[in-house]
């Protein structure tokens, strides 16, 4: 969902809660940075981002660096110029996910309700939890002054009758901020909006709106189904109309049957030295693997994601000799793979894994006849000494030394 400017209705007390908005969505401001500042309060008020040194992009950015332009995916180089005095931190993805986990787990006090989006993000259903905590202005409330105190970050909330306003909500309610849209206020709150508030419009849907005189939510829905469907296609058009006219049926996802786990990796400063990378993928292997463990699944296929200096993106996959949860044979498949994709000397911007078709490995699966049990049985010792000890007690000798150089996120679908 692209960011679009507030206006004056978007900010305005929309009224009371009602047995409808049952959907929070939390969203932490500047979420790096404020982890950041945690260690260095001394450069709070300043302006400060999370990035390369001299290239790669800005990660996240504070709200004094927001001032002068400073945006999340802008190339470093250009932060620098747009703002000379900008501290740029060097990224910590470990602490970030740590203290993500310890807010997922404070929204989880209130409800099993939850679906995390991002390691800053997350949908929760109070629906459930009205009854014990209160109204959903109250849970959201008690929710950010929880975060705020007990783990010294900001967090703002959109509280909606569905999903997609409820992230609108969100957005305008940066930063540290509430706002509640009333299902009876769903439409009109939505068509006070720039077009671009929509889920779902990039720019290149914005210019194609905008030659058809659309700047505004309530435009695009006077335009009217039968018309988007003609300038945008079916699925972007029926999908845009439902959403301008408050319609969006999802539901918080609790848990669902998952296709594919992986990770991926941005890097802050672009990497094109192949051993860096073999240490990338070795890395996003052993912890695909412990996920499948933990699931109780195999991957009969792996594919990798490679994205470019240029941002261009390709991805290939491969079918594995057998199915498979051990992270070696996840490695020496995504290798594989890497090893036929050239990469120019500007380097990587991503890279990233994925293990695919997933079974479960008691339905049938032969095993090959060179298979080394002796593998899979070292990996589970490692997964219980990780879960007892921390990630760090035991892992490959290969990536004791690393430091992160640009942030890791799960993927998963």
């Amino acid at each position: 969902m692209s960011r679009a400017p507030r206006s004056a209705a978007a900010k305005r007390n929309w009224g009371s809660d009602d047995s409808q908005t049952n959907i929070l969505h939390i969203d932490m401001d500047a979420f790096f940075v404020s982890v950041e500042l945690l260690e260095h309060p001394e450069l709070a008020g300043k302006p400060v981002a999370v990035g390369g040194r001299e290239r790669g992009v800005v990660s996240a950015a504070s709200y004094e660096a927001r001032a002068y332009g400073v945006n999340s995916a802008m190339a470093v180089g250009q932060a620098y110029r747009l703002c000379p005095s900008i501290i740029m931190l060097p990224p910590r993805g470990d602490l970030y996910r740590e203290v993500s986990r310890r807010i997922m787990a404070i929204l989880a006090d209130v409800t099993p309700k939850i679906e995390q989006v991002s390691v800053d993000e997350a949908f929760l259903d109070v629906s459930g939890a009205r009854r014990l905590f209160g109204s959903p202005v109250e849970i959201g409330q008690a929710l950010r002054h929880k975060i705020r105190s007990e783990v010294g970050v900001p967090a703002s909330v959109g509280i909606a009758a569905t999903k997609h306003v409820a992230k609108v909500a969100s957005a305008h309610a940066k930063p540290d901020g509430l706002l509640l849209i009333p299902a009876s206020q769903t439409v009109e709150f939505l068509h006070s909006l720039p077009v671009g508030a929509l889920w779902g419009v990039g720019e290149k849907v914005r210019q194609k709106l905008e030659v058809q005189g659309v700047e505004t939510v309530a435009d695009l829905a006077n335009l009217g189904e039968e018309r988007l469907v003609r300038i945008l296609g079916q699925a972007s058009g029926r999908h845009l109309f439902a959403l301008a006219n408050g319609v969006d049926p999802r539901q918080v996802e609790i848990s669902r049957p998952e296709k594919s786990v992986g990770r991926e990796e941005t890097f802050f400063d672009h990497v094109s030295d192949r051993e860096e990378l073999a240490r990338v993928l070795l890395s996003q292997a052993h912890d695909t693997a412990r996920r499948l463990r933990a699931m109780g699944l195999v991957a009969r296929s792996i594919s990798i994601k490679v994205r470019f200096a240029d941002f261009t993106t390709i991805t290939r996959s491969t079918t594995l000799a057998q199915p498979s949860s051990v992270a070696s044979d996840l490695y020496a498949g995504a290798m594989r793979l890497l090893a036929a994709v050239t990469i120019r000397g500007d380097g990587l911007r991503l890279l990233g894994m994925r293990a695919e078709q997933l079974i479960d490995p008691t339905d049938g699966i032969q095993l090959a006849f060179d298979d080394d049990p002796r593998r899979a049985k070292a990996e589970a010792v490692m997964d219980l000494a990780q879960v007892r000890f921390g990630r760090a007690a035991l892992r490959p000798a290969a990536l004791i030394e690393h430091d992160n150089s640009g942030t890791e996120e799960d993927t998963q679908g």
